[in-house]
């Protein structure tokens, strides 16, 4: 491979990841728990950006479940981001030659 391929294919993979870094930005994920008991909202970015509770959890009065509740839905919306992020990277990468022993 030659200097001046490697160097298209940094400026490629450059703009593709400025590309994904604002889809990101776009794209968000709902977890949930309690059988859709307590629903949690986040960003690309792993910022949580809305929680939402059913009332009939507020009137139980048990706030260790509320908050293993709200904990859960948080890590399955954190887990989805995830897995949406490293697809997104996964089709970025495709079809680019590395070199052998490179990997991202």
């Amino acid at each position: 491979m030659n200097i001046g391929k490697m160097m298209q294919q940094a400026k490629k993979m450059q703009e593709n990841m400025k590309q994904m870094q604002a889809d990101l930005a776009d794209l968000e994920a709902t977890g949930e728990s309690g059988g859709g008991m307590v629903k949690v909202v986040v960003s690309g970015h792993h910022q949580v950006k809305r929680i939402t509770i059913d009332d009939s959890l507020m009137a139980d009065n048990d706030k260790s479940l509320l908050e293993d509740l709200v904990a859960a839905a948080v890590n399955a919306a954190m887990q989805k981001i995830e897995e949406t992020t490293k697809d997104k990277q996964k089709d970025m990468m495709s079809g680019m030659s590395l070199p052998p022993g490179f990997s991202l």
